[in-house]
């Protein structure tokens, strides 16, 4: 009986083993399943999600590209980003003025309306288009190197708990220029009615440089899919400083060559003043034959195109 017994206790033992191994096993086994699963699956959004913002990027680079292929840039647009509040009519009166001060002078110094007449069309056209272009890359360069620290004013105020608004009404009123005129248009505009991401769309346009560009897709994507704006606009703003150390570190490279070009573009009218200070009589022939005037002209014609040639060599677009 007791052999019986203690039979029986082991069959029934073994059994709620066996049932135990079973079902519990595959509980455990389930649920490790279901976790791989779980971990997978979410590793699957994740990525959907990377994907999808870095098609956004490309998209929203895309569309600014096109926007600022297709927007040729009229001469308000370009007096506006010289930082001139004067339009049209005002650069065409100014421009007179030059055309007429070059031509007096050439006249007064050479006594030759030959020389007198392409040198008003130079006074009236190349001159202020010169002096335009050099003002308005001037302020360009020197919005961006003041963006950086705008950027970092947006980040600190974000992370404070300050809304975007703010901050930029914030720099709008404390950044120096010409980084606190955009930033102050950016809230005339938001005034007015337009949204923010539209209100930074006409920065990049007024500014049209990569900086201005990331800026404007950091905004859009921040206002369409949301996101942490504090941390996408520090990784914006370290960027945007690596670029400028960078491009210290060209314009450090490439001084020997511009210096190079200084030289060689300076050795002719050094020659001609040293011998006109030892032989005036001999040198002045150049400007007062009509062979000497012809061979100047082309000599300086040719003078034009090598420096202008030099100064593409050495211009390095970054």
């Amino acid at each position: 009986m007791s052999h019986a017994m203690i039979v029986a206790g082991l069959l029934v033992f073994a059994l709620g083993g066996l049932a135990f191994v079973f079902t519990s096993g595959d509980s455990k086994a389930q649920k490790r399943q279901a976790a791989l699963q779980k971990g997978a699956a979410k590793a699957k959004d994740n990525g959907i999600e990377k994907t999808a913002r870095k098609k956004q990027i490309s998209d929203s680079l895309k569309e600014l590209e096109k926007k600022q292929g297709q927007t040729r840039l009229s001469l308000e647009m370009k007096i506006q980003q010289a930082g001139f509040s004067f339009g049209r009519r005002q650069y065409m009166i100014m421009s007179g003025i030059s055309g007429l001060a070059v031509a007096v002078l050439m006249y007064v110094a050479t006594g030759s309306l030959y020389i007198a007449l392409p040198a008003s069309i130079i006074g009236l056209f190349g001159l202020p288009s010169f002096m335009l272009a050099r003002l308005r890359k001037r302020r360009i360069n020197k919005f961006v190197a003041e963006f950086p620290n705008a950027i970092d004013i947006i980040v600190r105020g974000v992370r404070a708990g300050l809304p975007l608004g703010d901050c930029m009404r914030i720099i709008a009123a404390e950044a120096a220029e010409p980084v606190r005129g955009e930033f102050r248009l950016i809230a005339e505009t938001q005034a007015m009615g337009l949204s923010l991401t539209e209100a930074v769309d006409r920065v990049a346009q007024r500014i049209p440089v990569t900086e201005t560009n990331f800026f404007a897709i950091v905004i859009s994507i921040q206002a369409k899919a949301g996101g942490n704006l504090s941390e996408a606009l520090g990784n914006l703003s370290r960027v945007l400083r690596e670029r400028k150390k960078m491009k210290g570190k060209i314009g450090a490279m490439s001084m020997e060559a511009k210096a190079s070009a200084a030289i060689i573009g300076a050795v002719p009218f050094v020659v001609v003043g040293l011998l006109y200070a030892s032989s005036p009589t001999y040198i002045s022939l150049l400007w007062t034959t009509t062979h000497g005037k012809i061979v100047s002209g082309i000599a300086l014609a040719w003078m034009g195109i090598g420096i202008a040639m030099m100064k593409k060599m050495i211009s390095f677009d970054f």
